[in-house]
Formats: C-alpha cells, structure tokens, sequence
C-alpha cells in the first residue's frame, strides 16, 4: 500500500490545457473517486498516475517516491479498463496469471495468487473459460482479479462499470467496495457517475476543466457544495437552482413566487438552491405547476415550473395529479443553499 501525491501537475497538448495545476493527496488505504463531467480531465490524471501519459509540470509521487520518470511497469500500480481488456485468445486463468509469468513468478506462487483472487471474486469455476463465454460482470471480474494478483500498491480503476447494465453496476459498485475493504489497498477511482462517486468514495476530488473544484468526503460535498457546479453535481435527481434576489427578507423569483430565506441571508444572493427531497407539499407554500409526474413506486417524482424554472421534487407519498395542475411547496428552510452572482455558495 502506498500513497499518492500529486502536486500542481499540468499537462498540455499542443495549445490545449488539459489539466491546470492539479494538486491533491490520496492517503494510504484509501478509496479516492474522481468525478466530473466528460472532458474535465480526470482520465488523463489517472493515466499520468499510471504511467500512460506523461507530466508537462508538477510532481506525481507514489510512497515516496517521485515516479515522473519512472515506466508503467515500474511504478507498482495495477490498472483496470472500461473494456476489460482481456486476451481473448487465453482462458481467464492465462488471462489473470500473464503479467506474473512475465515476472517469471514461480508456478505454485501462481497458482496461489489465481485462487485466493478467485475466491475474492467469486469466479473459481471460470478459470478455464475464455472471455467470449463470459458475460460483462464476470469479464470485469477476472480483470479486477488480473489486477489483485499483483498485489500492487495502488489500484486504479477508469470507469470500470461503464458497460455493464443498470442492475449489475449496483452489483458491482458493492463488490468493489468490499474488495477495498478486504485489501486495505490505496484506489483511485474514475467516474462520470456521481450516483457511483457518492456510494463507493471516502474522499470524492469534483473537477471541471482540467481544475479541481471541491474535495471531500460524499456527505461533505453533499451538504456543503463550494459552488453552483458542485451542488448541481452531486446529488440524483440534482439540486433546483431558481434565479432572482433578496426583498424584504424573501427571495423573490418573481411578482407571485416568494420563498423563505435562512435567518440573517445575505442581499447579494442570485441563486435560491433546494434538492428535491427538501421541498414538501405544503397548502401554505408557494404555487408551482405540474408539468411531469414519475411514479417510482417508493416515491413520486415531480417536475414541476415556478418563475419559467424548471425545479423537481421528490415525494414519499403516491400522488394522484395531473400536468397543468398547480400543486404548493414548502422549503425545509435549514437545507437551503443561497448563491451569489459569481455562484459561489454564501456560507451559514
């Protein structure tokens, strides 16, 4: 196990910024997501971390160990792909055994490793399978399994659960967490996925444009958003972000639309923010019109308009209503999140 650190690291493709003076620290043991939206440069920090990419400036450091030099396979890290990645010509088994074998690892040092990460995962009667016989969840199962034979220091994983359907990602999101659990082993994780980042993370690192954002731990960021881009990340279905300002101690979205203010709100807030499960149906809160009903069967989901914003809300009740009618809303006022003009959130 080791940690990693990485320090104002830049990369640049031609005129293009890819990454701009990234910097943050992955503990030993600790399970790191990266999250953000395609393009904000998250995979290509993890192929820097690996050894896939090079560095234009900064320092990556592993143990402590600076690896900028150093190649692939010399920095004890173990990768897992979107695509599995695996030989289709070999049995799992060959599959899992290879980077040992070109160790010249001993046979029954082999066979070892292949059976305690067999038993980890759950695939011992795979072993003499070929990948085409094998359905997604048990492929990235023997490349995880490809990955535990190493016994690396670190584990990185890029978006490994991508392919897989709805269903068998929450399956997997499990196992990976467990398997963290059993190693104690450092992972870096990345995802476009904050649903993924939220459940499996410790420490979730949010970037956007080749920048880090915000870091914390998935309540920290949940609660306490450092801005618009933030709180509307993270969280499913996303937080409701309704424009206008500060009159009277309201905020006013429009001539009719006046919602309560934490005590003490500032003037200059731009931005009201509430998540769906914070807003109640309440005959004393204000009107919005129901524009979609979902029925989720634990719950019901609402889209509903105020003030030409589209907001949702979230429901444990089973609803009966229908699109046009105008339903009342109340904020849990201690859950709002209040914005200035440059969408900073103002602190309470």
């Amino acid at each position: 196990m080791a940690s990693v650190c990485i320090n104002n690291v830049q990369k640049h493709y031609g005129t293009y910024h890819a990454l701009k003076g990234v910097s943050t620290q992955m503990s030993d043991g600790e399970f790191v997501v990266l999250v953000g939206p395609s393009g904000c440069g998250k995979s290509t920090l993890l192929r820097m971390i690996a050894g896939l990419e090079g560095i234009s400036e900064g320092t990556i450091e592993i143990g402590s160990k600076v690896v900028n030099n150093l190649r692939p396979k010399d920095r004890d890290v173990a990768l897992v792909f979107q695509n599995y990645a695996l030989y289709p010509h070999m049995t799992e088994e060959q599959n899992m055994s290879y980077a040992l074998r070109l160790m010249k690892t001993p046979k029954n040092v082999i066979e070892e490793k292949i059976g305690s990460a067999a038993r980890i995962l759950n695939i011992t009667d795979l072993l003499k399978r070929y990948p085409r016989q094998l359905s997604g969840g048990q492929r990235q199962r023997v490349a995880m399994g490809r990955a535990i034979v190493r016994d690396p220091q670190v584990f990185l994983f890029d978006e490994p659960l991508s392919n897989l359907d709805a269903k068998l990602r929450v399956q997997m999101r499990a196992e990976i967490k467990q398997l963290h659990q059993r190693l104690k082993t450092t992972i870096v994780y990345v995802t476009h996925d904050q649903i993924e980042a939220m459940t499996m993370a410790e420490k979730i690192v949010v970037m956007r444009d080749g920048a880090i954002e915000q870091i914390g731990s998935p309540l920290e960021l949940y609660d306490r958003p450092r801005n618009e881009f933030v709180a509307g990340f993270i969280g499913s279905p996303s937080m409701n972000f309704i424009p206008g300002s500060v009159r009277d101690g309201l905020f006013v979205a429009n001539s009719t639309t006046h919602l309560p203010l934490p005590a003490g709100a500032r003037v200059d807030v731009a931005t009201y923010g509430i998540r769906p499960e914070h807003l109640k149906l309440d005959d004393a809160g204000f009107p919005a019109e129901v524009v979609v009903i979902e029925p989720m069967g634990f719950s019901t989901q609402i889209i509903a308009k105020i003030a030409d914003t589209l907001i949702t809300v979230i429901s444990s009740e089973r609803l009966v209503l229908q699109p046009g009618s105008t339903v009342h809303l109340m904020p849990h006022v201690p859950a709002v999140h209040l914005f200035d003009r440059s969408g900073l959130r103002i602190s309470d």
